[in-house]
């Protein structure tokens, strides 16, 4: 039976999930106040940088003298410290609130229980976990990259009915219908950055951009060991922030970020780390076989989409990576695509 904690959280997750694309690196959160069984206020974190989803249900209610009487639903733990905006749990306390209920607790160590820890001192009755499960999985990308200290890896690609990627001699193919081809871009608006290998961005020349989709681009991410790719390839046209990963030193350019790596240390660790310095929650990965094998490997990801054209085939070419490791969890049909989604155990 559904509790009514349950239920309001429930709502509390539905306006979080609003914000996907747009707050990171900060996590999506849902907040919503209830007073005699009805709510009277509500909001969520809209885009970085904006005001938290307290701050946004509080100047929802219309009467604040009901306040003290209300329970305040949130999907994070209220933040305790002064970032891009002041702490949501002094304006919880200072309005009165007194009784509160939590989804998950922030793994932020800037946080980590302290605003929880405020909530008691003030005196107000506060109830972690419900729903948890369904908030770990909201916000799975914040919780990975406070957790393991690296992104959220997403792995992508498309392959023929008999396990091509691409033709002979990295030959493009056309494999995706339309209606995939969308969702791919719907998955790029909700990530904060994009990851192709050098021989992708030479053969294929990505935009990796949103352009069928509604949503921020993502930040582009190539490995280009020995500076090899051509500056006419449509990553290089300065339209979203690019960062290269090389063995070489070379100047930084308008939205072109060269990242210099030690030839002798793991690159895969490196750019994990660089990553992780620069606040990137999410990467998304869409090839090519060396990369995604590489990251299959060793273990280095999260999630994978699979999409598997069930009527193309090609006589050769390029084969498309082994997923020996990861759980199969949903499947679904997409026009002439089937769309496999794994997890790593």
């Amino acid at each position: 039976m559904t509790t009514a904690d349950e239920l309001y959280m429930r709502r509390a997750l539905e306006l979080a999930q609003l914000g996907a694309g747009y707050t990171s690196p900060n996590p999506m959160v849902g907040c919503v106040v209830v007073h005699d069984g009805k709510i009277i206020g509500e909001g969520w974190h809209k885009q970085y940088g904006g005001p938290h989803a307290e701050v946004n249900a509080i100047a929802a209610v219309e009467d604040k003298s009901l306040l003290p009487k209300s329970r305040v639903y949130v999907t994070l733990e209220p933040c305790s410290h002064f970032g891009k905006t002041p702490p949501c749990v002094d304006l919880l306390i200072s309005s009165g609130v007194r009784d509160v209920v939590i989804c998950n607790t922030d793994p932020n160590p800037l946080v980590a229980g302290r605003g929880i820890r405020k909530l008691f001192e003030a005196d107000a009755q506060v109830k972690v976990g419900v729903l948890e499960y369904e908030g770990l999985e909201l916000n799975k990308r914040f919780f990975t990259f406070h957790e393991k200290k690296r992104p959220f890896i997403l792995l992508k690609w498309a392959e023929t009915a008999n396990g091509f990627i691409a033709g002979p001699n990295c030959e493009q193919v056309q494999i995706s219908g339309k209606l995939a081809q969308q969702l791919v871009h719907k998955w790029r608006s909700e990530e904060q950055a994009i990851m192709v290998g050098t021989r992708t961005a030479l053969y294929d020349n990505p935009r990796l951009n949103t352009r069928h989709w509604s949503g921020q681009s993502p930040t582009r991410i190539v490995i280009d060991r020995n500076l090899q790719l051509p500056e006419h390839l449509h990553l290089f046209d300065k339209s979203t922030a690019t960062i290269v990963y090389t063995y070489k030193s070379r100047e930084d350019q308008q939205n072109v970020y060269f990242v210099q790596l030690q030839q002798h240390e793991p690159i895969l660790d490196q750019i994990m780390q660089d990553l992780y310095n620069r606040n990137i929650l999410s990467v998304m990965v869409e090839g090519g076989t060396i990369l995604l094998e590489s990251l299959l490997q060793a273990s280095l990801w999260d999630e994978a989409f699979i999409l598997k054209n069930t009527y193309k085939t090609i006589a050769e070419g390029i084969k498309a990576p082994a997923m020996v490791k990861g759980q199969l969890t949903a499947s679904q049909t997409l026009g002439t695509d089937l769309l496999l989604h794994y997890r790593n155990n």
